[in-house]
């Protein structure tokens, strides 16, 4: 049986962003409709920061370069206005009161944002949205460049249990390939600062597939990661997206590119094994006896998730939605622009429906990629249907790669280590017809 390539699609959230379509303006779902009859007593709640001040040549998010004056405020504004109305959305029962379980600000670089900003963004989780941010898991996204001491107090303050800093190298001329712009004691101080607060989980990004990237020069920005012992690593292979900045500027043989990362990917998870780290996924390490951060972790990819502002995506049972997505930066100061004029934030504009097959497919595919596997009974327990069932052609095929472990016991299926280096080959293999033809059908815009 033919491998398909090992690096398809980054695949983190199902169904993807691509397949979402606009509602018609006449027949635009009302939040208080789609939230009615949900589980509101272990919500996820997810503010997004649209702000960069770079953007990285491989980055396809949502987000733009620099801010003009007061666009940062009249961004805060209409993320205060959308929490109200999100909030007014969900209600006040008092036998099914509204409770999050956990929150994180992403972006962007939420950190973009001046300390009283990121004081106000506090704000509106906390007195808007009733998250007690004290109380549950907070993770938020820094940077180099805007991990400033001033800011870093004020998330401290405020609750943080996990800063995340996307550093992707410690040697300067790989991050000048990926069009990043950083010097590695910048870094390093930054780091540092990290550490003063006392957050009590570090998260270093790095990434592996860069030009010029050797094992070597790997090997060196493990190293200089491991030396803060960090709580948490995630290992990312470079993707290059369209209309990125390495899109534009970066040519690859796809076959020598491919043996090229998995081999990096391979040298990374073997050498975070072998200094105390366990494997959660393909991309996450966990220090062994890093304190935890709620049930599920700080992951907000599940059902019940509330996300606000441009750039975040909302999840119910039924139904998940955002506003627009793009790539190109005149497309997104065009998205930012008309979120900030927006007054009613009643309805949802964009999204795409979960039927009872699709939400199989989702459970499969975010409970197979982590590396602790899935209980077949509590995929029968939720939908009275056993995987092997629902999946038979898909889940044969990942056998016969083995790419699922034979050793795992009777009723969990796992990942064989070979399966979760292919996990972006394997996840992709779970998605819907309907969902591919939406995602081959969107033009990146």
């Amino acid at each position: 049986m033919n491998t398909p390539r090992p690096y398809q699609s980054y695949v983190y959230a199902y169904p993807h962003k691509t397949a979402y379509r606009a509602f018609p303006p006449a027949d635009r779902p009302a939040l208080r409709d789609l939230w009615r009859g949900e589980r509101k007593d272990a919500l996820s709640l997810y503010l997004h920061i649209p702000f960069c001040e770079v953007r990285c040549g491989f980055c396809n998010l949502f987000t733009r370069i620099g801010a003009p004056d007061g666009l940062t405020g009249r961004y805060l504004d209409a993320l205060d206005r959308q929490a109200a109305a999100v909030r007014d959305a969900l209600g006040d029962d008092p036998a099914e009161p509204v409770r999050f379980a956990n929150a994180a600000f992403g972006g962007g670089t939420p950190t973009y944002l001046t300390a009283d900003e990121l004081d106000r963004l506090c704000d509106i989780a906390e007195k808007r949205m009733g998250a007690d941010l004290r109380a549950v898991p907070l993770s938020v996204e820094v940077s180099p460049a805007t991990a400033t001491a001033d800011r870093l107090a004020v998330l401290a303050q405020r609750g943080a249990t996990r800063l995340s800093i996307g550093v992707q190298s410690f040697v300067d001329d790989e991050a000048r390939a990926a069009v990043r712009p950083q010097r590695r004691a910048d870094v390093e101080a930054a780091l540092g600062r990290i550490r003063d607060t006392a957050v009590p989980v570090l998260n270093i990004d790095l990434i592996y597939g860069i030009d010029g990237q050797t094992p070597a020069t790997w090997r060196t920005s493990l190293d200089a990661a491991l030396a803060w012992r960090p709580e948490e690593l995630y290992l990312y292979p470079l993707y290059v997206r369209p209309l990125t900045g390495l899109a534009r500027r970066t040519a690859h043989s796809d076959r020598d590119w491919d043996a090229q990362r998995l081999a990096l990917y391979r040298q990374g998870r073997d050498h975070l094994l072998a200094h105390g780290y366990e494997q959660v996924s393909m991309r996450m390490f966990r220090r062994a006896g890093a304190p935890p951060q709620g049930p599920d972790d700080h992951a907000c990819q599940t059902d019940g998730m509330i996300g606000l502002g441009c750039g975040a995506r909302s999840y119910t049972s039924a139904l998940h939605y955002s506003f627009d997505y793009a790539v190109d930066m005149r497309e997104i100061r065009g998205i930012i622009d008309d979120y900030t004029a927006t007054e009613d934030f009643t309805r949802a504009v964009n999204g795409r429906d979960v039927d009872g097959d699709e939400a199989r497919r989702r459970h499969l595919l975010q409970s197979l990629l982590q590396a602790r596997g899935m209980p077949s009974a509590d995929y029968r327990d939720r939908f009275g249907s056993a995987p092997h069932d629902d999946f038979p052609a898909e889940l044969a095929a990942f056998a016969a790669r083995g790419w699922l472990d034979r050793t795992a016991p009777d009723g969990l299926l796992r990942l064989s280590p070979e399966g979760l280096a292919h996990s972006d080959a394997l996840g992709p293999e779970l998605f819907s017809p309907a969902v591919r033809a939406a995602m081959a059908a969107y033009e990146p815009k």
